[in-house]
């Protein structure tokens, strides 16, 4: 009976100590269900593209970036990587630097790197560079977002045939009410601003349709497209995943959302269920890289 007391008492310790571990990430499936990094992993590399959302300034997550990309190329060498941080003007200076032509001081002073670069965003390029991978800069340059804010998609016809090359080709279909867009446009005329809504959708459209139609470009025979971008761009199947089944319905493409939680245990909340194949849960109160 001793011995029986004992070894309750031992297995409660267990259970208590187990309970109280802190957790710095959980990873589940669209239904919920939690599964490892190794799973997530394997059922990722059966996919032509795979948009890994992220929140830009979280470093567990930039660290499960690094690590699915050293998966995925371990079963697949044909990888090729793509990343919103990256505006499409600059794809000349990646090359270069990716194939030893400029100096790394060179490449950083030219390619209007984000703060968060050096910490974030350079461990993948440097892989890329290590593995003789190709690397692309998928998103829109700035400058024509921004007018697009201002002032519409329309605007960007009058603009130069080497400009236009920078970004998706036009017309672009804007769909309000896809995910992501519906709720932008909703929040925005809610507030008495729906023409301001419209062009704003509009700027969040062409940043989504010019990541998708560089993916296309560049996506590889027998291989594996993994995109780096704010979870935002590719949430629910919207964003950069619509317009990708827009311009290939066949193509087979995996969401990775990522979502925070104030329960330290990490359970999957029940609104997240089908916004992505794989949902990423981090601590909300986690430290940030800026």
């Amino acid at each position: 009976m001793k011995n029986f007391f004992t070894t309750v008492l031992i297995l409660f310790i267990i259970c208590n100590l187990k309970a109280q571990q802190l957790k710095a990430y959980a990873i589940y499936d669209a239904e919920g269900n939690e599964v490892s990094f190794q799973k997530m992993s394997d059922s990722l590399s059966n996919y032509e593209v795979v948009l890994f959302g992220e929140f830009h300034d979280h470093p567990v997550v930039h660290w499960l970036q690094k690590k699915l990309t050293e998966k995925l190329y371990a079963k697949n060498a044909n990888l090729v990587l793509g990343a919103e941080m990256f505006e499409a003007d600059n794809q000349l200076i990646l090359d270069e630097y990716l194939q030893d032509k400029i100096p790394q001081n060179r490449f950083e002073e030219e390619m209007r790197l984000w703060n968060n670069y050096k910490t974030d965003y350079k461990p993948l390029i440097e892989f890329a560079k290590t593995n003789n991978l190709q690397f692309v800069a998928t998103n829109v340059p700035r400058r024509y977002a921004s007018v697009v804010s201002k002032y519409g998609l329309d605007t960007l016809k009058t603009y130069a045939k080497e400009a236009q090359s920078y970004f998706a080709k036009l017309p672009i279909t804007v769909d309000t009410i896809t995910p992501g867009y519906a709720e932008m446009f909703g929040m925005m005329s809610a507030h008495g601003m729906e023409a301001d809504a419209m062009k704003f959708v509009e700027a969040q459209a062409i940043k989504d349709a010019t990541m998708a139609e560089k993916i296309i470009d560049y996506l590889p025979k027998n291989g594996i497209f993994l995109h780096y971008n704010g979870d935002y761009h590719s949430k629910s199947f919207g964003g950069i995943y619509w317009y990708l089944k827009a311009m290939q319905p066949d193509l087979k493409i995996a969401v990775i959302r990522v979502a925070q939680s104030k329960n330290e245990s990490l359970e999957f909340i029940e609104d997240k269920t089908g916004t992505g194949n794989f949902i990423l849960f981090i601590p909300e109160d986690f430290t940030r890289t800026y």
